[in-house]
């Protein structure tokens, strides 16, 4: 009688139960979508197609694939085209990497599934060849894309360089005949080659604006002429010096040609003190920069300072100036004799001499200078304030490290900050060394 009663009472307490799950879960609903009465009847799976559409895009890429086992409605949401038109590949090693990596068989259901989705697609990979390679068996199954925007990323040293010519041009081939709509390429540091660029463009000539090429050693000046050439909607260019030439810049000036937004150069001394860096002549930068007015022009230099001897002998156009490494006070001479377009001046070293004439001259010439940053040099307190006065406010940017300010009998550096931020017309400070 009793254990009957037990059962009586268990029986009554599991409705109890039920319904108050019931009501947690409308109120839930309630929080979510503001009305409870509404959604009374609602259950997860019921929610409309274009509400957990919205859900799954703040979900990372994990979470969206658990979310859609919730159901079959979850399910078909999941697989519905716009959640794919972008996707990251990511491909790691446990053995070479921490980063995770995307699932080979998620990897297999995209490539059946969603192959003719993908438009904007990155590859992602560590330092390992198999990365690499995985990346390039990956790309050579999309027959059915049509990918806009394409990136191949390495996150440590450029493995794409380990894979053989022939297995990553074949890849890239896929992609570049099946696409015929791609818009922006950003491939540095691989094995790309002339042939490689000439199916793009003849596939892509339309379409292609934005391509990113440094240190692809099997690229030619005349494999970059041919993209130049028939690419007339090109409108942001990275490559190495080595390939930049007169006879590519006239090419970018064409009148056939749109204005170039963006030309990226990397300086980098491959074979230090075996290589002589050859000279562009002053026509073809004008020609360049009375088709493309707005053009800027980005360089990055990697050299030692004997290396230098060629550039910025007379005026260069160039708008982004960044020393990697140390450079001479006589470089830095030139440069602000022959760089009036000068927007922006980064230099990480140059030695124990103080550069104050130096930037008092890029002050005056470079009208258009708005930051600044100086890395392991010297400037005296007196001359750094001659260059902010001269720059005033148009310095929107502007990092020195403490060390690089030499006190003088003008200028402390507690009063040095008061002077300098009086004549940007903003606080100022200088950077501070981390002491941890």
């Amino acid at each position: 009688m009793k254990r009957a009663g037990q059962r009586a009472v268990a029986g009554t307490e599991a409705p109890h139960t039920s319904q108050t799950s019931k009501k947690q879960k409308t109120s839930l609903y309630g929080s979510v979508f503001g009305d409870s009465a509404l959604c009374t009847s609602m259950d997860w799976g019921s929610l409309p197609h274009h509400v957990i559409l919205r859900v799954f895009q703040f979900l990372t890429l994990v979470d969206r694939a658990r979310a859609s086992s919730v159901c079959r409605r979850w399910n078909e949401v999941f697989h519905i085209p716009d959640l794919w038109r972008r996707f990251e590949f990511e491909l790691s090693q446990p053995a070479t990497s921490y980063l995770k990596s995307t699932h080979p068989d998620l990897i297999q259901q995209i490539i059946k599934r969603h192959a003719d989705h993908l438009q904007y697609v990155s590859f992602k990979v560590d330092s390992s060849t198999e990365s690499a390679e995985a990346a390039c068996d990956i790309l050579s199954q999309l027959v059915n894309c049509s990918i806009k925007t394409l990136g191949l990323i390495s996150t440590a040293k450029p493995s794409f360089m380990n894979v053989s010519k022939a297995h990553f041009a074949s890849a890239l081939t896929v992609v570049f005949v099946n696409s015929k709509s791609l818009s922006s390429i950003k491939i540095d540091d691989t094995p790309l080659d002339d042939p490689s660029l000439k199916v793009l463009v003849a596939n892509n000539s339309d379409t292609l604006k934005l391509l990113k090429m440094s240190s692809c050693p099997h690229v030619s000046p005349a494999g970059i002429l041919c993209v130049a050439d028939q690419c007339h909607g090109l409108k942001e260019l990275a490559l190495n010096y080595y390939i930049l030439s007169d006879e590519l810049l006239l090419a970018l000036s064409s009148e056939k040609h749109v204005d170039l937004e963006h030309l990226r150069i990397d300086v980098v001394s491959e074979n230090p003190g075996q290589v002589e860096f050859h000279a562009i002549k002053k026509q073809s930068w004008d020609a360049l920069v009375r088709h493309s007015p707005k053009v800027n022009i980005v360089m990055y230099f990697f050299l030692y300072e004997d290396e230098f001897d060629v550039f910025f002998r007379e005026e260069t156009p160039v708008t982004h100036l960044y020393f990697g490494r140390a450079v001479s006070k006589a470089l830095l001479g030139r440069v602000g004799m022959n760089c009036p377009r000068l927007i922006e001046l980064v230099v990480c070293a140059n030695g124990l001499q103080p550069l104050d004439d130096e930037l008092i001259q890029i002050a005056q010439r470079c009208k258009n200078l708005t930051a600044m940053g100086l890395g392991e040099c010297e400037v005296t307190c007196r001359g750094f304030v001659e260059f902010v006065k001269m720059c005033g406010g148009r310095l929107t940017q502007l990092s020195i490290m403490e060390e690089v300010l030499i006190p003088d009998s003008d200028y402390s550096l507690d009063r040095l900050h008061l002077e300098v931020s009086k004549h940007l017309g903003r606080m100022w400070f200088p950077d501070m060394m981390p002491t941890w």
